[in-house]
């Protein structure tokens, strides 16, 4: 009897105290002991991954997921644990902050510890497969050929013109993720699990969440955001599958999809190395970083110095010692790496770096601008508590570092010594159709990669239709096709790194629209285009202008502590993504490419 009434008050105090409503200081202590967990856990899984990444073996692998276990595992019972506080009136900088430990996430783990585990070893194993992903030619009579990885496949679709040699290659890239298929089927179904038991429907319900609106209104404003950019995007393929139909003949459709391996870049969202193909011949840009990078024999290093000076021009402190220190800028000779290029910044403080595999050419030049974006941005918030430490939202990210590259004009160029003088306005055609083979021809596929995994998420694609929904989507946007029959022996989603790596990618495709929003307000920020010059948006650069770099700062500093919509318009003066940036840029082609198509097939 004494036992019964013990029980009985232990159950009826331990009701009382989950009755309790929780205070502002429970919830103050809640956060604060969050951030210190959250900082400890991301810089050893920060370290473990960099190591995995830049050692790959099955090792690095292991102790990178169980890391990453941790991290995640901590992340989602803290998730759990803010939804206790959704009810309390709390100030405005903590609410913010419950409700980014709720929507934070890219991968949730489940409950299950053992379901855990799996997951996250699911997720290194998926990543180091693509990682040491190499097509090995066969050997017909002749000597072996090389093995080829990433970088040399990229090599060969940016420089060969022979169909034969370019479908070999792109057929071979392929032939790594096959083997990908049954993990990855086996990681959604764990993915989705995790997410709902934080609330959300699916995976990609849980992405979509983060961007400051409900996830339905964000998928409606991607799809708005399409819709004005599609003109451009259209007048453009339909100008190149024109132009590459003269050169391979009848391998190019009339008005049909282009094949998918003709386009310079293994997944066909880059077609900037097809330009000499493309452009005609009196507007052709005016000269070849590449070619000119490589005549004055440029380092690696020295790219990455012209990257980091650019900041500086703009106000920016210079990066660390520790940055040249702790980087990979060439890829190791004794080991396998993953060359895709990446910011990292290991501490939330100094220990900032990127990992790449440079090669000295034009791409390059302006992947480190962009990686640099990351690093001066992770430093810019670095001030700010642990859980504001990071973008706006994920797109700011990725569109700081290339809103900088869209000053690499020929004015700047002239400027730091790599060229003696600016091409004059009769070659801007070229210069544009060279970006925008960069640019514009991204846009869908940016906007398609997560398209895809959003039906997979949701079931909308089932596991038996992986390949036909991702080849389906890819007509829908891009208006490209495979070269060769595929089936659902084949897993092509898999031969894109943010795919087997688990990282979302519609942030690419808000990058792209952002980065000229955001060089239209900072170049009128630098006064370009003066009054009455007549300089075109495409021709402003805000190398050296101190007040560029101060609007820019302002913004960047906010870090993740206000809504973007917040951050937008301190940089701006908009508090809605606009298009209408990217239409300004590209106007003149615009109009050059419809008078090229005149009488031509456009669309597919």
């Amino acid at each position: 009897m004494k036992t019964l009434r013990l029980l009985t008050a232990l159950v009826a105090c331990t009701a009382g105290l989950f009755a309790a409503e929780p205070t502002v200081a429970e919830a103050k202590q809640f956060l604060d002991t969050a951030e210190k967990r959250l900082f400890d856990l991301s810089l050893e899984s920060n370290q473990a991954s960099w190591i995995q990444s830049t050692y790959i073996t099955d090792d690095t692998e292991a102790v990178a997921a169980r890391a990453n276990e941790r991290n995640i595992a901590e992340s989602v019972r803290l998730a759990k644990g803010a939804v206790r506080f959704d009810k309390v009136t709390l100030p405005p900088d903590m609410r913010r902050k419950m409700q980014l430990l709720k929507v934070g996430l890219v991968l949730a783990t489940p409950a299950n510890t053992a379901e855990s585990a799996e997951v996250t070893r699911l997720a290194a194993s998926l990543e180091g497969t693509y990682g040491k992903g190499k097509y090995c030619p066969e050997t017909q009579g002749g000597a072996a050929k090389p093995c080829m990885d990433i970088e040399a496949i990229t090599r060969v679709m940016a420089t060969s013109n022979d169909p034969a040699e370019l479908l070999d290659a792109w057929r071979g890239w392929h032939r790594i993720s096959p083997p990908m298929r049954k993990d990855f089927q086996r990681f959604v179904e764990l993915s989705n699990k995790g997410a709902r038991e934080l609330g959300f429907k699916d995976t990609g319900a849980m992405w979509r969440s983060k961007y400051d609106m409900p996830a339905d209104d964000f998928a409606r404003e991607v799809d708005r955001l399409w819709e004005q950019v599609k003109p451009l995007y259209v007048s453009l393929h339909s100008y190149v599958r024109w132009k590459l139909r003269e050169k391979y003949g009848d391998v190019v459709p009339a008005n049909g999809p282009i094949p998918a391996h003709l386009l310079g870049n293994i997944w066909a969202q880059d077609w900037s190395n097809e330009y000499k193909l493309l452009a005609p011949a009196d507007a052709d840009k005016g000269y070849d970083l590449t070619e000119i990078l490589k005549k004055r024999d440029t380092k690696p290093v020295d790219m990455v110095h012209y990257g980091e000076n650019f900041f500086k021009s703009l106000g920016f402190a210079p990066l660390p010692p520790t940055f040249w220190e702790r980087s990979m800028f060439t890829k190791p000779r004794d080991r396998d790496v993953v060359c895709h290029a990446s910011a990292w910044d290991l501490d939330s403080l100094e220990d900032v770096r990127i990992k790449m595999c440079i090669d000295t050419t034009e791409e390059d030049f302006t992947a480190i601008h962009h990686e640099l974006g990351h690093n001066f941005y992770q430093r810019a918030y670095d001030k700010q508590p642990f859980i504001f430490r990071d973008s706006a939202n994920d797109g700011f990210h990725e569109a700081i570092g290339d809103t900088i590259a869209l000053s690499v004009t020929p004015e700047y160029l002239v400027k730091i010594g790599l060229l003696d003088k600016a091409p004059d306005a009769s070659k801007d055609i070229g210069l544009l159709l060279a970006r925008a083979l960069e640019k514009v021809a991204f846009l869908p596929f940016g906007l398609m990669i997560d398209q895809w995994r959003w039906k997979v998420f949701s079931g909308e694609i089932p596991p038996d239709q992986y390949n036909k929904g991702w080849w389906d989507l890819r007509l829908k946007y891009q208006g490209v096709a495979p070269p060769v029959a595929r089936s659902e022996r084949d897993f092509d989603p898999g031969a894109k790194y943010h795919v087997a790596a688990d990282v979302p990618y519609t942030r690419y495709f808000l990058s792209y629209i952002m980065q000229f929003q955001f060089h239209r307000a900072l170049a009128k920020a630098a006064g370009c285009p003066a009054a009455g010059s007549g300089t075109p948006l495409h021709r402003c650069s805000i190398y050296d202008n101190k007040e560029a770099g101060r609007r820019l700062n302002a913004m960047l500093e906010m870090g993740e502590s206000k809504p973007w919509q917040d951050a937008m318009f301190e940089l701006t003066g908009q508090r809605n993504l606009d298009a209408t940036a990217i239409l300004d840029y590209f106007a003149p082609l615009k109009k050059w490419l419809d008078e090229q198509n005149k009488g031509k097939p456009v669309g597919w």
